[in-house]
């Protein structure tokens, strides 16, 4: 047996893209609905989501300028990526929001708040209990309390829900969403860039059609352009930094640290309203803080076994890629190349990283 460390020093670089995905999305709901009186939700949406995938296109083709000829260039979809990610777009991209909104419109939005805490909840089931991905009582507990962190933070009055078709659509919302975020795990390994741009700009484009088959306007210039702006850095930057965290941490523990995004979105809100925090506030802070804290301090390793499988990513010659190359190298890393992993079986601390989905 080889003793392998993979854990880098300090706070692991998934956790930082968890958590940057989290407060892009939470600071951008405060400023998204600036629009929602302005603009009919569908059609805000779509506008969202266009602002991202446009302004993620832009990104792409500078990126494909500046790095033309270099080693080491990301690593693109390919023809077996497409099936799951045309799930997680139309699960997503598009049933999601539109379930959203006919939920919107059947109930307070206070209740629909309250209930869209359920993302995270059953992205982490069909995780755990469908994609087999592991978890201890530690995460588990980490986990219930971020959740309740954002329920809280939703909490504004008793949910009357009367005849319940309207929290069967918000719920089913979040399970589109808990689909498209475990869809998106099994492409995590390709560039991100290009995946949130895809989605981006498929999704906005199927969610403005929508709009205006319904009969709904759509905002003029200067509000597109400022929603699109929103929507480029809540829904475009999240979504990369989320897709990067997926690859690192695996799809239950990015969408738990994903939850704190509604505690990032009420402390900008009482920033702009320059209200005092109350009560509520600083207990769900506390949640928020202990259920965090149980995730970064969380050590898991044990000998474990690899398997002999041969893929393509961006790498470095770090514990699992030692592998020779057939054709001529001048020693940068990271690069991308298909490269395969021969069996081995060690022990070392680990996520459940693109290389780290055994069973237990």
């Amino acid at each position: 047996m080889k003793n392998v460390s993979t854990r880098e020093p300090g706070l692991h670089k998934g956790v930082l893209y968890a958590m940057l995905a989290a407060a892009l999305f939470g600071a951008s709901t405060p400023f998204a609905k600036v629009f929602v009186g302005q603009v009919a939700p569908v059609s805000l949406a779509g506008v969202l989501y266009l602002g991202s995938g446009v302004g993620l296109l832009a990104c792409f083709l500078v990126r494909a300028l500046v790095q033309r000829g270099q080693v080491g260039q990301p690593v693109a979809l390919t023809k077996p990526d497409l099936p799951w990610l045309a799930g997680a777009i139309a699960a997503g991209g598009v049933a999601g929001p539109v379930l959203l909104m006919v939920g919107l419109s059947m109930m307070p939005a206070s209740s629909a708040s309250l209930l869209l805490n359920m993302e995270g909840v059953l992205t982490a089931m069909l995780a755990w209990f469908v994609c087999k991905e592991n978890f201890d009582r530690r995460i588990f507990i980490g986990m219930l309390l971020i959740v309740a962190a954002g329920a809280l933070l939703s909490w504004e009055q008793v949910p009357v829900l009367g005849v319940p078709w309207g929290a069967f659509a918000i719920l089913g919302a979040c399970l589109c969403w808990a689909i498209d975020n475990n869809l998106t795990r099994k492409v995590s390994a390709s560039d991100p860039l290009q995946i949130a741009m895809v989605k981006g700009l498929v999704a906005g484009i199927v969610n403005i059609a929508i709009a205006l088959a319904f009969g709904y306007a759509l905002p003029g210039a200067g509000t597109a352009l400022a929603a699109g702006a929103v929507g480029f850095c809540g829904y475009g930057l999240s979504l990369v930094m989320f897709v990067l965290a997926l690859r690192h941490l695996g799809t239950a523990r990015t969408g738990a640290y994903f939850s704190a995004a509604p505690f990032v979105g009420a402390a900008i809100s009482l920033i702009m309203l320059a209200e005092a925090p109350g009560a509520t506030f600083w207990i769900a802070a506390a949640l928020m803080g202990g259920g965090i804290w149980l995730h970064l301090t969380e050590s898991h390793g044990h000998e474990h076994e690899h398997e002999a499988m041969e893929h393509l990513h961006a790498h470095s010659h770090d514990g699992h890629h030692q592998h020779e190359h057939d054709f001529e190298w001048d020693g940068s890393e990271p690069h991308a190349h298909p490269h395969q992993h021969v069996p081995q079986r060690h022990a070392h601390p680990h996520y459940p990283d693109i290389h780290h989905r055994h069973r237990h």
